[in-house]
């Protein structure tokens, strides 16, 4: 699928599901990487993610689309267009658009850490000071495996 394509997709989104016309543009950006797609607050474009068109296809696509067009109506309308909004929450839900995207990168997790009491293991990204956390199983000593 190319910048044309898309286009004309979101369009057509826009009319069938929203019933207003989208006046701007939409393209891909392949710059994005852990985002299924953003909607540009001061230009009013909409910029998607080509990895979850290529990752999980064309409804997944058309998923990610309804979720930037809710941003995008809801502003140029003013009203409540952030996540916490409840205008965005409302109209997500009766279009059918979700909350968040298909995980685009995989997570794997660089620190372990066990309890030595019952066993349980903690997968954490980012380091922790063992002598300060514990377990929250048994409140047994944590270890790094």
């Amino acid at each position: 699928m190319n910048n044309e394509a898309l286009q004309a997709l979101v369009c057509e989104i826009s009319t069938r599901f929203f019933g207003i016309s989208f006046k701007h543009h939409a393209y891909f950006n392949p710059r994005l990487r852990t985002t299924g797609g953003r909607y540009m607050l001061r230009t009013h474009h909409i910029e998607i993610n080509p990895a979850v068109y290529e990752r999980y296809g064309q409804q997944e696509l058309i998923a990610v689309i309804k979720h930037e067009l809710c941003h995008y109506h809801l502003h140029l309308q003013g009203r409540g267009y952030k996540h916490r909004d409840k205008d965005f929450k409302t109209l997500a839900n009766n279009v059918g658009a979700p909350r968040f995207c298909q995980p685009l990168q995989a997570v794997t997790p660089k620190h372990i850490y066990e309890c030595s009491q019952c066993g349980v293991r903690f997968y954490r990204q980012r380091k922790i000071d063992t002598l300060r956390y514990y377990c929250g199983q048994c409140k047994g000593e944590i270890k790094k495996v």
